[in-house]
């Protein structure tokens, strides 16, 4: 394992970080849930991430199960707030004062930790004042509930305007966390620039397209069943955009990049998202402990100019570049 500063911090967080968005506590059972935890430590990885939101708190609760007992200082734990969460009252969702102090203390309590090393606002709120999101953030990480702070999915109109009031507070915001992978780079253009100028890293998410750029989904014939594209509950609604026969044909000419590098199309995409310098981190789930054991290989993997170009070639007239599909919701939703 390899590991990259979050930001212009002091922090280190490991290149892959293992995260449970759509697993545990929903898709996996808890033992097997354990066991990519515990294959993930094996490899070298640090990096954890969740979100109160996931599985309505149960995710959280799993991951502070299986990370029981081992040395805190040693890891970096992340999680998130902003979604619906418990009985989704009226002031169970977004980012006022009275959401996030009450929703560190419950992330604390399921993780089984005294602190996190990053909390992160899950989504830029509409509706509520940015000074106020900002306050109760430096208010958490005063009382040593959180080290750092970090956004995601925010747009660099809302990343600057955060960071200058961080700034102000005295307090650091260092990463956000978007969607990225050769299919989607809607942070290219704006986010990226902005992100570099003011000193915060990405830490991506999805960066196999949702299990699209592995190659398991073949142009003209039915998806696995079992697999992401066939259930609704666990991101069959995302992956739909890239389903066509036109982006599963191109995505199986990366297969031969792949191969001439001895890496797996999985190993490949995640390579390609950590030769962007500003992305400090690439965040990867798992059902079964070997995906974990396979895929945390594209650590320290350097692609070369020539390679870059080649898989550009393939995927650039069907990948995503608007910097305005980085959204937020514009309403809360409880």
């Amino acid at each position: 394992m390899e590991f990259r500063y979050l930001g212009n911090s002091g922090l280190k967080v490991s290149e892959i970080t293992y995260g449970n968005w759509l697993t545990h506590g929903s898709q996996v059972e808890n033992d097997t849930a354990t066991r990519c935890v515990r294959a993930a430590l094996d490899t070298g990885i640090s990096s954890f991430d969740t979100a109160d939101v996931y599985a309505n708190t149960v995710a959280e609760r799993v991951l502070g199960d299986a990370l029981r007992g081992e040395r805190r200082e040693s890891l970096e734990i992340f999680t998130k707030v902003f979604g619906p969460t418990g009985p989704k009252g009226h002031n169970d969702t977004g980012l006022s004062r009275k959401h996030i102090l009450e929703s560190i203390n419950g992330s604390l309590t399921r993780l089984q930790t005294d602190y996190v090393d990053l909390y992160q606002a899950h989504r830029y709120d509409v509706e509520t004042p940015l000074d106020e999101t900002m306050q109760a953030f430096a208010d958490v990480v005063r009382q040593g509930k959180a080290l750092y702070i970090g956004v995601s999915e925010w747009n660099a109109e809302q990343l600057r305007a955060g960071h200058a009031l961080a700034r102000e507070l005295g307090i650091q915001l260092v990463s956000n966390q978007p969607q990225y992978s050769m299919l989607w780079r809607v942070i290219d253009a704006e986010v990226v620039p902005a992100s570099v100028e003011l000193g915060v890293s990405q830490i991506v998410w999805s960066p196999v397209a949702q299990g699209v750029l592995t190659g398991k989904y073949l142009p003209g014939a039915a998806p696995l069943a079992g697999s992401r594209a066939t259930d609704a509950k666990g991101g069959a609604d995302m992956i739909s955009r890239w389903m066509s026969d036109e982006v599963l044909t191109a995505v199986q000419k990366l297969r031969p990049i792949a191969d001439d590098l001895g890496l797996t199309m999985a190993q490949l995409s995640l390579a390609w998202v950590l030769a962007n310098p500003n992305v400090a981190s690439a965040i990867m789930g798992a059902s079964r402990p070997e995906q974990v054991a396979d895929n945390v290989k594209a650590a320290g993997v350097k692609l070369d100019a020539g390679v870059l170009a080649a898989i550009d070639e393939v995927t650039r007239d069907l990948a995503e570049f608007d910097p305005r599909k980085t959204t937020s919701p514009q309403t809360r939703q409880a």
